[in-house]
């Protein structure tokens, strides 16, 4: 396994602190000490591979050690924080990431038997890697040094990551997301929902019977899905946005505040301060100087 897990670093060897698109179709990768407002983000639906270091996720209250070598999955959009360090030896951060597909999932699935797909979930956290699932990473890698392969065997290599996956032990979050009827796909659409309409104010007892549940049924499935409940979710959407809208689009505090659906600044302003741990303009001044710096 060490064989195939160099490669991968040297392949990976002049990537840096930004997320770069690779050519190969929904692959990212990363390198390096991240600069952790970075790292605050809504996630897109993804799985994830530490290559090298360990990744620090906290999604709601909930914090998950992402250590290399080792995978996650990421079903649906989620917003969180994150920081990185590098590994015991002191080698750089080093991670990967590819896109859910929701077409090559639901082919996936109707090419395995049922009885063979996965019928439990377990908590999310890293899982183990072994060489099979590695070597289809690497596979997908080497195509970034050989681009007039990607349209031929990008898709090949894709599948067979999502197939190592979704019979591992995260894999029931696949299946679910793939089933158009579970209550993991219906969570699946209420969260874009929220994604598209996140300044407005929401009914929780109007989307819980939107998707034909229960309300308690509604908050339970949605937390499992996303580890926040809707209302934490919304929140979490709003706070990033005007992060951004104050940093980076000239916004003035309150004008981001109202922006994104707040009614009262100093509410505002005490929640932006528990997420991100400093006052909007003391936190987005900081955001701009590192940015600055970095140019």
């Amino acid at each position: 396994m060490s064989k195939v897990l160099n490669e991968i670093i040297d392949l990976m060897d002049n990537v840096g602190t930004r997320p770069i698109e690779t050519g190969v179709p929904g692959l990212s990768m990363i390198k390096g000490n991240i600069p952790a407002h970075q790292l605050a983000a809504l996630y897109k639906p993804m799985i994830g591979f530490t290559v090298q270091g360990t990744k620090i996720l906290l999604i709601g209250e909930r914090s998950t050690a992402l250590k290399g070598p080792s995978y996650y999955v990421l079903p649906l959009h989620v917003p969180a924080t994150a920081s990185v360090q590098p590994g015991h030896d002191g080698r750089p951060y080093l991670s990967l990431g590819l896109e859910l597909n929701q077409n090559v999932l639901q082919s996936l699935l109707r090419d395995i038997p049922e009885n063979l797909l996965p019928s439990a979930a377990e908590h999310f956290a890293a899982c183990e890697i072994d060489l099979e699932h590695m070597e289809a990473w690497l596979r997908l890698l080497r195509l970034t040094k050989n681009p007039g392969d990607i349209p031929a065997l990008a898709p090949a290599y894709e599948r067979e990551i999502l197939y190592r996956v979704l019979m591992g032990p995260q894999g029931w979050y696949l299946r679910q997301l793939g089933l158009n009827e579970s209550n993991f796909s219906k969570i699946s659409q209420t969260v874009k929902w929220i994604r598209d309409n996140y300044s407005k104010s929401i009914d929780i007892g109007e989307l819980a019977s939107e998707k034909g549940m229960a309300l308690n049924t509604f908050h339970r499935q949605f937390k499992r899905a996303t580890g926040l409940s809707p209302i934490q979710f919304q929140k979490q959407l709003r706070l990033l946005e005007a992060r951004n809208l104050i940093a980076f689009e000239g916004y003035t505090v309150a004008n981001a505040a109202y922006q994104v659906g707040y009614q009262s600044p100093s509410q505002f302003n005490r929640e932006y301060s528990r997420f991100f741990g400093a006052p909007p303009a003391r936190d987005t001044e900081a955001l701009k100087r590192i940015e600055d710096a970095r140019e």
